[in-house]
């Protein structure tokens, strides 16, 4: 059993340094210089991001405290997570990843940022359906189906699942 102490160390490093860190600060710097371009999309794009923003932390917070785990693949949850957020959609942290890009899009108005944005879609979606789920099939098995029937991969339900 991973000690909370550990996964919070090993999810804020992995959260700067990995995955969310380089998707959504190393290359939009890259692509954009963090140039803010002014006008409508600028409020837009905040408004994006900001709600981006909340699924991904409030999933890192559940993989940590409720999956007694982390994000990182290489650490991954003890307890399949099905609370919270994940009671809406079954990939809230990457949904709000792909709304933060899009928030990003509109507030440098980048066009690398669409290509990034539609990069990071792809990619995020074939590591799901040929990676994590297969994982998650086998590590809980009927529960993680029962969990698949119930709640989508990419479109949150309306009203809460309570299984």
């Amino acid at each position: 059993m991973a000690t909370l102490r550990r996964s919070i160390i090993v999810t804020v490093l992995f959260t700067l340094f990995g995955g969310p860190g380089i998707v959504l600060v190393v290359l939009p710097w890259l692509f954009t210089g963090l140039r803010v371009v002014h006008g409508w999309n600028e409020s837009a794009g905040w408004v994006l991001i900001v709600v981006g923003i909340f699924p991904l932390l409030e999933s890192i917070m559940r993989f940590v405290v409720v999956g007694q785990g982390t994000l990182m693949p290489a650490a991954p949850t003890e307890h399949l997570v099905v609370s919270g957020l994940y009671r809406f959609v079954r990939n809230p942290m990457y949904v709000g990843v792909g709304t933060a890009l899009a928030g990003e899009g509109l507030l440098f108005w980048s066009g690398h940022m669409v290509i990034e944005l539609a990069v990071a879609a792809a990619l995020m979606d074939i590591f799901v359906r040929f990676y994590e789920e297969p994982k998650l099939v086998r590590t809980y098995g009927g529960e993680y189906q029962r969990y698949r029937q119930n709640v989508r991969r990419w479109i949150p339900r309306v009203t809460p699942w309570e299984g």
